[in-house]
C-alpha cells in the first residue's frame, strides 16, 4: 500500500513506488512484461548507452478523471516519438502495442499511487529506452531494455500555473542545426543544464534558447516550446530542426483552432517578442508556464500582469486539463482509459 500522502502538496519529484516494468529487445525481437521492485538495475560496463549516448526517455501523465477512471493523455504519440528519436539515434524502440501494454501493466501495478480526483496531481510516467550491448568501437547496440517507471506529482514549478520571468540564454546553445535537438535524446538534457542553472543563478526559473546558427530566431526554453498569443489571436510557434516537438503544443495547438484562432508555425524572429501580448512554456511537466517576461541582454519585452496569467493560456489551461480529468468532453479521443 501506498503511504500516507500530503497530495496537494506534491512537488515534482522522484518517488519510489511498488515497481516499474521492463521488456527487453533481444536477438531481434521484444520478450514479455517483467515486473520489478529494486530500483537499482544491472548494466553491462561497456554499454552502448554509457558511452555512445544511446538513450532516450519521454515524458507522460495519467490522471484519475471525474467518474474515478484512469486515463492517460495520448500515450501513441510517446511511442511514435520514441521511435522517431531511436530512429535518430540507431536504436530499436518498442512498437506502440509494446509501448501501450507496459504504460497499462505500470499503472495496475501501482494503481494506489495514482492521485485522487480533484487534487491537482497526476501519475507521472517515464519510459526509458537504453543500449546494452558491450562495445567499446562506436556502434549501436544490438539489444535495448525498454523501461517504465512512474511516480505521483504536482506540479512542475512551485507555484502552478503562475507568471515567471525567463532569460534567453546565449552563452550556450542547446541543440545544433541538423543536431538532435528534435529528438529526445537523454543528452540534449545534459547539453541545455549549464545555461538552464546559469540562467537560474541570475534569477530565472527557465531560460529561452535561440536558434544556435544565428540567434536570430527563437527556438524554445530548456524544457518545454515556446507558443504566443498576437494581439489578433493567433497561436504562433516557432518551427525549427532544433525544437523538440511537444505533445502538449501539438494538443493546444488543436485546441486553439477549436477555439477558432489561427495557428501559425513558422520563424520567429527574436524582435518579435514585442508583437505579444502573451506568451507561454508548454511540456507535459508543467502543460502551460505563463512568462511575464523576457529579458533578453539590456532589454526587456512584458507580456500581460506580473500576477496573473492572460486569458488565452487560462482558457488553454483550463481545456487540456478539463480533457485530462474527464471534466470536458473528449472529442479528440486522446484518453487512453485503464479502467
Amino acid at each position: 500500500m501506498a503511504p500516507s500522502i500530503d497530495w496537494q502538496n506534491l512537488g515534482f519529484k522522484y518517488t519510489q513506488t511498488d515497481s516499474f516494468v521492463r521488456v527487453d529487445y533481444k536477438d531481434g525481437r521484444w520478450g514479455n512484461v517483467e515486473v520489478c521492485t529494486d530500483p537499482m538495475i544491472s548494466i553491462h560496463v561497456a554499454a552502448t548507452s554509457l558511452h555512445y549516448g544511446q538513450a532516450c526517455f519521454e515524458g507522460m501523465k495519467a490522471f484519475t478523471q471525474v467518474d474515478g477512471t484512469i486515463a492517460v493523455f495520448r500515450p501513441e504519440e510517446n511511442a511514435r516519438r520514441m521511435q522517431l528519436t531511436a530512429d535518430r539515434v540507431m536504436m530499436i524502440a518498442p512498437p506502440v502495442d509494446v509501448f501501450n501494454a507496459a504504460v497499462k501493466k505500470v499503472i495496475e501495478l501501482n494503481r494506489h499511487w495514482v492521485p485522487p480526483y480533484g487534487t491537482g496531481a497526476s501519475l507521472y510516467l517515464r519510459p526509458l529506452l537504453i543500449g546494452t550491448s558491450p562495445h567499446v568501437g562506436v556502434h549501436p547496440s544490438e539489444d535495448y531494455a525498454f523501461i517504465l517507471l512512474c511516480m505521483p506529482v504536482g506540479p512542475y514549478y512551485k507555484h502552478g500555473f503562475f507568471p515567471v520571468n525567463a532569460y534567453i540564454q546565449e552563452l550556450y546553445d542547446r541543440a545544433a542545426p541538423q543536431g538532435v535537438g528534435n529528438v529526445k535524446v537523454a543528452g540534449n538534457y545534459a547539453a541545455g543544464m549549464k545555461g538552464d542553472f546559469d540562467g537560474k543563478k541570475k534569477g530565472f526559473p527557465i531560460c529561452l534558447y535561440l536558434d544556435s546558427a544565428t540567434h536570430q530566431y527563437i527556438d524554445e526554453f530548456g524544457t518545454s516550446n515556446f507558443l504566443g498569443i498576437t494581439n489578433d489571436n493567433k497561436y504562433v510557434t516557432p518551427s525549427s530542426q532544433s525544437i523538440l516537438p511537444s505533445i502538449t503544443n501539438l494538443s493546444l495547438q488543436v485546441i486553439a483552432e477549436d477555439f477558432g484562432m489561427k495557428v501559425e508555425k513558422r520563424a520567429i524572429p527574436v524582435t518579435e517578442l514585442t508583437d505579444f501580448v502573451e506568451v507561454g512554456a508548454c511540456g507535459t511537466a508543467a502543460v502551460i508556464t505563463p512568462v511575464y517576461s523576457v529579458q533578453h541582454g539590456d532589454k526587456l519585452y512584458t507580456f500581460g500582469k506580473e500576477d496573473k496569467a492572460g486569458d488565452t493560456l487560462t482558457k488553454f489551461f483550463k481545456e487540456i486539463q478539463g480533457i485530462q480529468y474527464g471534466e470536458i468532453r473528449d472529442r479528440h479521443n486522446w484518453m487512453m482509459k485503464i479502467g
